[in-house]
């Protein structure tokens, strides 16, 4: 995925979790919503980390096309 379908990505899956927290800030959100919820954190951070590995690979002089994404386990376990 290129940097530029990457950053669609998040955007779409940025506003749709804005959305979703607008939706739960009026009280109206249901428990599968909360769950959408959850599932979009995920995948942002997993497009973020995307991003940044193609990012790091093109820095260094390597093919940035050669970066992959992670799976959740990994992407929801980096320390801050």
């Amino acid at each position: 995925m290129a940097d530029d379908d990457t950053l669609r990505s998040i955007s779409s899956l940025d506003e749709e979790e804005h959305e979703l927290r607008r939706k739960e800030g009026r009280g109206e959100a249901t428990d599968a919503d909360r769950a959408r919820i959850a599932e979009l954190e995920v995948l942002l951070d997993q497009c973020w980390d995307l991003l940044r590995q193609r990012r790091a690979r093109r820095a260094a002089g390597l093919d940035p096309d050669e970066a992959q994404a992670r799976d959740a386990s990994t992407v929801e376990h980096y320390q801050q």
